[in-house]
């Protein structure tokens, strides 16, 4: 196989992550030491989309080329050597028969041949969830070119630093974003106890709770939320109208009053029982897609439907509730400040594990095409750095071609870790 390979384009897209250039660095060293160029594409699939016959890919501000030279030293580097978009040519497919239709596969067939004009062989896609439907959609657009038509074998590497991910124990990054976001929070602990005070800290983790669960665990928090916490008396619903259809249904939401509330008994327990009269609560970001509809009025969404979490500013929203229902509860005030926690550790200087974890991703990239032939599969890591390959089929919804959220497990080890170690409310 990796006689037939002339050159293969790499692209990373979505948010950064720690030890994004090991996984870059790993797999386009891999290819080039068997002779096989490789084009880092930039940005993305922005550069990409923008092409056109009078609009051609240029050296050097659409893609770069990855050889030894270039790659020196880089897997330790932090940032994205070939930076990273949220363009998202895949946009308008939502289901399979939108593949038989010219528009709404048109910004796929621009990729397409945007990597045809650069004479790629093969495509290495590197990104979160989003990114491996997209890579799942490029690979269904060639199955439905006519006979004959060049082909272009695609497969896919994990990246999110929130490790919501199917198919894979753990994304690279991760271990990284959870040092960095816990030294913060122990920064907060401290400042908490000198001005006995409380920081209620939103951290990034969109769809589920690893990040926040992770970070309060090393970060020694006095309590975490994500959003498989809104459960039970966490939980209530409100009526919603589907504006295309008119069809009325129920929406799942936060029951904000007992959230709060439970907030402000961990934090009465730990003054009154524990003699402790500082603290910071986590919540992880995702929890704000659980807001009433009306609090997230004008609220922007990006290209693959999420709202803009920065904007809503839970953290600042819930510090200013649990203010005034303290001070309803015991009759003083206690400071709580909210703070968003995040973007510190995207870029983050990426620790060995994830350095490690990052190459063997990077390697298995190219262990797939070159060595075994594969098509539609994601590059995966189990037990100790072994390998494996998870076909696209096994990770999205051919029906809807969307992937699935991996959240924790209710009453899994890891759940019931965070509940230990947290304030203990009898």
């Amino acid at each position: 196989m990796s006689q037939k390979l002339r050159r293969v384009a790499i692209l990373f897209s979505g948010g950064p992550a720690p030890a994004a250039n090991a996984v870059i660095s790993a797999c386009a060293a891999s290819f080039s030491r068997s002779g096989i160029q490789v084009v880092g594409v930039m940005n993305g699939y922005r550069h990409l989309m923008e092409f056109a016959p009078g609009n051609p890919m240029v050296e050097n501000r659409d893609y770069i080329i990855l050889n030894q030279q270039r790659l020196k030293r880089t897997r330790n580097q932090r940032g994205i050597i070939i930076g990273t978009a949220r363009a998202n040519p895949g946009k308008l497919i939502s289901s399979p028969a939108d593949l038989d239709n010219p528009e709404k596969t048109a910004p796929m067939k621009t990729v397409y041949e945007a990597l045809c004009s650069l004479d790629c062989d093969a495509l290495v896609s590197i990104g979160g969830d989003d990114t491996l439907k997209t890579a799942n959609k490029f690979k269904l657009y060639q199955d439905h070119l006519p006979e004959g038509s060049r082909k272009l074998p695609v497969v896919h590497i994990p990246k999110t630093i929130d490790n919501d991910y199917n198919g894979i124990d753990f994304t690279f990054g991760y271990f990284t974003a959870v040092d960095v976001l816990a030294g913060e929070i122990r920064n907060l602990v401290a400042d908490a106890e000198a001005g006995e005070a409380y920081f209620v800290c939103e951290t990034m983790g969109r769809s589920a709770g690893w990040l926040a669960y992770g970070a309060a665990i090393a970060g020694e928090a006095s309590l975490v939320l994500s959003v498989e916490d809104i459960v039970g008396d966490l939980a209530a619903e409100e009526e919603t109208t589907n504006p295309k259809t008119g069809q009325v249904g129920k929406r799942k939401i936060m029951n904000i009053d007992n959230v709060v509330k439970k907030i402000v008994k961990t934090m009465r327990v730990r003054e009154e029982r524990d003699g402790k009269a500082f603290g910071v609560v986590v919540l992880a970001e995702g929890l704000a897609e659980f807001m009433p509809s009306k609090q997230l009025e004008g609220i922007a969404r990006d290209d693959h439907g999420h709202i803009s979490v920065a904007a809503v500013d839970l953290g600042k929203q819930f510090a200013k509730l649990v203010a005034a229902e303290f001070k309803a509860q015991t009759k003083h005030s206690r400071k709580v400040t909210g703070v968003q926690l995040g973007y510190e550790c995207r870029c983050a200087p990426p620790n060995a594990f994830d350095v490690m974890l990052g190459s063997q991703l990077g390697v298995g990239a190219y262990r797939a095409i070159a060595e075994q032939g594969l098509n539609g599969v994601m590059i995966s890591i189990v037990g100790q750095l072994d390998l494996r390959y998870v076909p696209f089929e096994e990770l999205v919804d051919p029906a809807t071609l969307v992937t699935v959220v991996r959240y924790i497990e209710q009453n899994s080890d890891f759940q019931k870790l965070a509940r230990f170690l947290e304030t203990h409310i009898p």
